[in-house]
Protein backbone atom coordinates (compact mmCIF):
# COMPACT_ATOMS: atom_id res chain seq x y z
CA UNK A 1 0.00 0.00 0.00
CA UNK A 2 1.27 3.53 -0.34
CA UNK A 3 2.48 5.67 2.03
CA UNK A 4 -0.43 8.51 2.41
CA UNK A 5 1.40 10.41 5.29
CA UNK A 6 1.47 14.08 5.05
CA UNK A 7 5.59 14.12 5.17
CA UNK A 8 5.11 12.29 2.20
CA UNK A 9 2.80 13.76 0.02
CA UNK A 10 4.21 16.78 0.63
CA UNK A 11 7.29 16.36 -1.70
CA UNK A 12 5.26 14.34 -4.40
CA UNK A 13 5.66 15.78 -7.23
CA UNK A 14 3.33 14.72 -9.28
CA UNK A 15 0.57 16.63 -8.66
CA UNK A 16 -2.71 14.76 -10.11
CA UNK A 17 -1.49 11.70 -7.73
CA UNK A 18 -1.32 13.99 -5.12
CA UNK A 19 -4.57 15.07 -5.74
CA UNK A 20 -6.13 11.62 -5.98
CA UNK A 21 -5.07 10.57 -2.19
CA UNK A 22 -5.61 13.78 -0.38
CA UNK A 23 -8.89 13.66 -1.33
CA UNK A 24 -9.55 9.98 -1.25
CA UNK A 25 -8.12 9.79 2.39
CA UNK A 26 -9.97 12.73 3.51
CA UNK A 27 -13.13 11.61 2.31
CA UNK A 28 -12.37 8.62 4.30
CA UNK A 29 -12.16 10.53 6.83
CA UNK A 30 -15.40 12.30 6.03
CA UNK A 31 -17.60 9.34 7.68
CA UNK A 32 -16.07 9.76 10.94
CA UNK A 33 -16.52 13.44 10.88
CA UNK A 34 -19.60 15.99 11.26
CA UNK A 35 -19.47 15.84 7.18
CA UNK A 36 -20.71 12.45 7.11
CA UNK A 37 -23.35 11.71 4.22
CA UNK A 38 -21.86 14.79 2.48
CA UNK A 39 -22.17 13.34 -1.12
CA UNK A 40 -18.97 13.95 -2.07
CA UNK A 41 -18.75 10.33 -3.00
CA UNK A 42 -21.03 10.44 -5.85
CA UNK A 43 -19.68 11.92 -8.77
CA UNK A 44 -23.06 11.79 -10.63
CA UNK A 45 -25.55 12.79 -7.73
CA UNK A 46 -25.80 15.35 -5.47
CA UNK A 47 -28.30 15.99 -1.91
CA UNK A 48 -31.74 16.30 -2.98
CA UNK A 49 -32.79 19.93 -1.34
CA UNK A 50 -36.72 20.67 -0.81
CA UNK A 51 -38.15 22.20 -4.41
CA UNK A 52 -35.99 19.97 -6.46
CA UNK A 53 -37.50 17.80 -8.98
CA UNK A 54 -38.61 14.42 -7.82
CA UNK A 55 -38.29 13.10 -10.82
CA UNK A 56 -34.07 12.95 -10.59
CA UNK A 57 -34.27 11.10 -6.96
CA UNK A 58 -32.39 7.97 -7.48
CA UNK A 59 -34.60 5.48 -5.64
CA UNK A 60 -31.81 2.87 -5.44
CA UNK A 61 -29.44 5.06 -3.60
CA UNK A 62 -32.22 5.96 -1.07
CA UNK A 63 -32.92 1.93 -0.27
CA UNK A 64 -29.39 1.41 0.09
CA UNK A 65 -28.15 4.92 2.27
CA UNK A 66 -31.81 6.22 3.52
CA UNK A 67 -30.49 9.65 2.09
CA UNK A 68 -32.11 11.38 -1.09
CA UNK A 69 -29.92 12.19 -3.86
CA UNK A 70 -30.74 13.65 -7.03
CA UNK A 71 -29.05 12.59 -10.30
CA UNK A 72 -26.82 14.67 -12.01
CA UNK A 73 -26.23 15.55 -15.61
CA UNK A 74 -22.73 16.23 -17.63
CA UNK A 75 -23.56 19.24 -18.22
CA UNK A 76 -25.17 20.69 -14.77
CA UNK A 77 -22.44 22.36 -12.94
CA UNK A 78 -23.89 23.61 -9.40
CA UNK A 79 -20.77 25.85 -8.72
CA UNK A 80 -17.93 27.59 -10.01
CA UNK A 81 -14.95 28.32 -8.31
CA UNK A 82 -11.77 31.11 -9.19
CA UNK A 83 -8.87 29.91 -7.31
CA UNK A 84 -6.56 32.76 -6.38
CA UNK A 85 -3.04 32.07 -6.30
CA UNK A 86 -0.03 34.40 -4.66
CA UNK A 87 3.08 33.85 -6.05
CA UNK A 88 5.21 36.59 -5.32
CA UNK A 89 8.36 35.87 -3.32
CA UNK A 90 7.55 36.03 0.32
CA UNK A 91 5.52 32.63 -1.13
CA UNK A 92 8.61 30.96 -1.37
CA UNK A 93 9.26 31.14 2.37
CA UNK A 94 10.59 29.15 4.52
CA UNK A 95 12.95 27.21 1.64
CA UNK A 96 12.94 25.59 -1.58
CA UNK A 97 12.15 22.28 -0.37
CA UNK A 98 8.85 23.37 1.15
CA UNK A 99 6.99 26.76 1.50
CA UNK A 100 3.96 28.12 1.06
CA UNK A 101 4.02 28.29 -2.52
CA UNK A 102 4.16 24.94 -2.74
CA UNK A 103 1.60 24.09 -0.12
CA UNK A 104 -0.54 26.49 -2.15
CA UNK A 105 -0.06 24.80 -5.12
CA UNK A 106 -1.22 21.08 -3.81
CA UNK A 107 -3.81 22.47 -1.69
CA UNK A 108 -5.45 24.11 -5.29
CA UNK A 109 -5.00 20.77 -6.98
CA UNK A 110 -6.53 18.93 -4.39
CA UNK A 111 -10.08 20.89 -4.16
CA UNK A 112 -9.43 20.90 -8.33
CA UNK A 113 -9.68 17.14 -7.88
CA UNK A 114 -12.40 17.46 -5.83
CA UNK A 115 -14.41 19.95 -7.93
CA UNK A 116 -14.18 17.15 -10.62
CA UNK A 117 -15.88 14.32 -8.72
CA UNK A 118 -18.52 16.91 -8.44
CA UNK A 119 -18.64 17.94 -11.67
CA UNK A 120 -18.30 21.16 -10.63
CA UNK A 121 -15.95 24.46 -12.61
CA UNK A 122 -12.63 25.99 -11.42
CA UNK A 123 -10.83 28.52 -12.96
CA UNK A 124 -7.53 29.69 -12.27
CA UNK A 125 -5.85 33.42 -11.27
CA UNK A 126 -2.33 33.45 -10.66
CA UNK A 127 -0.67 37.11 -9.47
CA UNK A 128 1.76 38.79 -8.25
CA UNK A 129 2.01 42.98 -8.43
CA UNK A 130 0.14 42.36 -11.36
CA UNK A 131 -2.22 39.95 -12.52
CA UNK A 132 -0.95 37.04 -14.57
CA UNK A 133 -2.33 33.85 -15.68
CA UNK A 134 -6.60 34.14 -15.27
CA UNK A 135 -8.24 30.92 -17.04
CA UNK A 136 -12.33 30.99 -17.04
CA UNK A 137 -13.84 28.54 -15.27
CA UNK A 138 -14.19 24.60 -16.65
CA UNK A 139 -15.08 21.54 -15.45
CA UNK A 140 -13.80 19.13 -18.55
CA UNK A 141 -10.99 16.51 -18.20
CA UNK A 142 -8.65 18.68 -20.49
CA UNK A 143 -9.06 21.99 -18.50
CA UNK A 144 -7.81 19.89 -15.39
CA UNK A 145 -5.37 18.88 -17.14
CA UNK A 146 -4.13 22.25 -18.34
CA UNK A 147 -4.52 23.91 -15.43
CA UNK A 148 -2.50 20.89 -13.60
CA UNK A 149 -0.06 21.36 -15.99
CA UNK A 150 0.31 25.60 -15.04
CA UNK A 151 0.48 24.49 -11.49
CA UNK A 152 3.47 22.37 -12.11
CA UNK A 153 5.39 24.89 -13.75
CA UNK A 154 4.73 27.59 -10.74
CA UNK A 155 6.26 25.15 -8.92
CA UNK A 156 9.29 25.35 -11.13
CA UNK A 157 9.67 29.23 -11.40
CA UNK A 158 11.44 30.36 -8.30
CA UNK A 159 11.78 34.31 -8.62
CA UNK A 160 12.98 36.38 -5.89
CA UNK A 161 12.24 39.90 -5.28
CA UNK A 162 8.83 40.29 -6.75
CA UNK A 163 6.52 42.31 -5.12
CA UNK A 164 2.62 41.31 -4.56
CA UNK A 165 -0.70 43.16 -5.13
CA UNK A 166 -3.62 41.17 -3.91
CA UNK A 167 -5.78 44.11 -3.82
CA UNK A 168 -5.29 45.45 -7.36
CA UNK A 169 -5.53 41.43 -8.77
CA UNK A 170 -8.89 41.07 -7.00
CA UNK A 171 -10.21 44.30 -8.73
CA UNK A 172 -9.33 42.56 -12.30
CA UNK A 173 -10.93 39.39 -11.22
CA UNK A 174 -13.86 40.69 -10.26
CA UNK A 175 -14.23 42.37 -13.94
CA UNK A 176 -13.31 39.33 -15.61
CA UNK A 177 -15.51 36.44 -13.85
CA UNK A 178 -19.16 36.87 -15.19
CA UNK A 179 -20.92 34.73 -13.48
CA UNK A 180 -21.38 34.38 -9.94
CA UNK A 181 -18.70 32.11 -8.29
CA UNK A 182 -16.72 31.05 -4.97
CA UNK A 183 -13.23 33.07 -5.37
CA UNK A 184 -10.39 30.87 -3.43
CA UNK A 185 -7.56 33.01 -2.58
CA UNK A 186 -4.54 32.09 -1.42
CA UNK A 187 -1.75 34.21 0.14
CA UNK A 188 0.56 34.69 3.54
CA UNK A 189 -1.14 38.34 3.26
CA UNK A 190 1.65 40.03 4.39
CA UNK A 191 1.42 43.11 1.93
CA UNK A 192 -0.87 44.64 4.41
CA UNK A 193 0.54 44.07 7.63
CA UNK A 194 1.56 47.47 9.06
CA UNK A 195 0.08 49.74 6.08
CA UNK A 196 -3.62 50.53 7.02
CA UNK A 197 -4.07 52.17 3.27
CA UNK A 198 -3.56 48.66 1.80
CA UNK A 199 -5.96 47.23 4.03
CA UNK A 200 -8.79 49.67 2.64
CA UNK A 201 -7.01 49.30 -0.96
CA UNK A 202 -7.80 44.96 -0.16
CA UNK A 203 -11.23 45.34 1.61
CA UNK A 204 -12.21 47.67 -1.46
CA UNK A 205 -11.16 45.14 -3.57
CA UNK A 206 -12.99 42.51 -1.64
CA UNK A 207 -15.84 44.45 -1.67
CA UNK A 208 -16.08 44.90 -5.58
CA UNK A 209 -16.06 40.92 -5.50
CA UNK A 210 -19.10 41.02 -3.01
CA UNK A 211 -20.89 43.83 -4.81
CA UNK A 212 -20.79 41.44 -7.99
CA UNK A 213 -22.44 38.62 -5.94
CA UNK A 214 -19.12 36.69 -5.84
CA UNK A 215 -18.53 34.68 -2.41
CA UNK A 216 -14.92 34.50 -1.23
CA UNK A 217 -12.95 32.56 0.87
CA UNK A 218 -9.17 33.21 1.92
CA UNK A 219 -6.60 30.40 3.00
CA UNK A 220 -4.04 32.72 5.17
CA UNK A 221 -1.19 30.92 4.02
CA UNK A 222 1.71 30.63 6.86
CA UNK A 223 4.26 28.99 8.33
CA UNK A 224 3.16 29.20 11.88
CA UNK A 225 6.11 28.45 13.69
CA UNK A 226 8.32 31.08 12.25
CA UNK A 227 5.97 34.00 11.04
CA UNK A 228 3.02 33.55 13.81
CA UNK A 229 4.84 32.27 16.94
CA UNK A 230 8.34 33.56 15.55
CA UNK A 231 9.84 30.40 16.98
CA UNK A 232 13.74 31.30 16.49
CA UNK A 233 16.68 30.44 18.40
CA UNK A 234 17.73 33.10 21.05
CA UNK A 235 20.35 34.58 19.07
CA UNK A 236 21.58 36.95 16.25
CA UNK A 237 19.72 36.41 12.84
CA UNK A 238 19.93 38.48 9.44
CA UNK A 239 16.14 38.76 8.13
CA UNK A 240 15.68 39.25 4.32
CA UNK A 241 12.65 40.64 2.98
CA UNK A 242 11.54 38.35 0.06
CA UNK A 243 10.19 40.80 -1.70
CA UNK A 244 12.44 43.57 -1.44
CA UNK A 245 15.89 42.25 -0.47
CA UNK A 246 15.93 44.72 2.24
CA UNK A 247 17.92 43.24 5.24
CA UNK A 248 17.40 43.64 8.72
CA UNK A 249 20.37 42.15 11.61
CA UNK A 250 18.27 41.65 14.62
CA UNK A 251 18.50 39.38 18.00
CA UNK A 252 15.44 37.44 18.31
CA UNK A 253 15.43 38.47 22.40
CA UNK A 254 15.27 41.97 21.61
CA UNK A 255 12.70 41.81 18.66
CA UNK A 256 10.05 39.08 19.64
CA UNK A 257 7.72 40.03 21.83
CA UNK A 258 7.33 44.05 19.84
CA UNK A 259 6.97 41.37 16.97
CA UNK A 260 4.07 39.03 18.23
CA UNK A 261 2.23 42.14 19.92
CA UNK A 262 2.42 43.61 16.60
CA UNK A 263 1.59 40.09 14.45
CA UNK A 264 -1.61 39.17 17.15
CA UNK A 265 -2.69 42.79 16.38
CA UNK A 266 -2.48 42.94 12.58
CA UNK A 267 -4.25 39.00 12.46
CA UNK A 268 -7.27 39.86 14.84
CA UNK A 269 -7.26 42.81 12.49
CA UNK A 270 -8.01 40.92 9.49
CA UNK A 271 -10.10 38.42 11.12
CA UNK A 272 -12.68 41.16 12.49
CA UNK A 273 -12.72 43.13 8.93
CA UNK A 274 -13.38 39.86 7.11
CA UNK A 275 -16.18 39.33 9.68
CA UNK A 276 -17.52 42.82 9.03
CA UNK A 277 -17.71 42.02 4.88
CA UNK A 278 -18.84 38.97 5.26
CA UNK A 279 -15.72 36.64 3.83
CA UNK A 280 -14.45 33.47 5.07
CA UNK A 281 -10.77 33.72 6.27
CA UNK A 282 -9.69 30.67 7.48
CA UNK A 283 -6.03 30.05 8.86
CA UNK A 284 -3.63 27.45 6.66
CA UNK A 285 -0.39 26.58 8.22
CA UNK A 286 1.76 24.64 5.67
CA UNK A 287 2.92 22.50 8.76
CA UNK A 288 -0.14 21.05 9.56
CA UNK A 289 -1.90 19.16 6.12
CA UNK A 290 -4.24 19.64 3.95
CA UNK A 291 -7.69 18.33 5.50
CA UNK A 292 -7.73 22.56 7.12
CA UNK A 293 -8.00 23.71 3.48
CA UNK A 294 -10.82 20.73 2.27
CA UNK A 295 -12.70 21.14 5.62
CA UNK A 296 -12.71 24.93 5.03
CA UNK A 297 -13.78 24.42 1.50
CA UNK A 298 -16.70 22.11 2.65
CA UNK A 299 -18.07 24.27 5.50
CA UNK A 300 -18.37 27.37 2.80
CA UNK A 301 -20.23 24.95 0.66
CA UNK A 302 -22.37 23.75 2.44
CA UNK A 303 -23.28 27.45 3.68
CA UNK A 304 -23.88 28.39 0.42
CA UNK A 305 -26.33 25.88 -0.42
Amino acid sequence: MADTSYENLQLTTNLELLAQQVVEGFITGLHKSPFHGFSVEFAEHRLYNIGDSVRNIDWKLFAKTDKLFSKRYEEETNLRCQFVIDSSSSMYFPNDNYNKLTFSVQSTAALMYLLKKQRDAFGLSLFTDQLGLNTPAKSTNAHQKYLLSCLEQVLQSHKMNVKTNLALALHQIAELIHKRSLVVVFSDMMQTVHDEDKISALFSALQHLKFNKHEVIIFNVTDKSKEVDFDFANRPYQFIDMETGAVLKAHTSKVKSAYLEEMSSYRQKLTLKCAQYKIDIVDADINTGFDQVLQGYLIKRQRMG
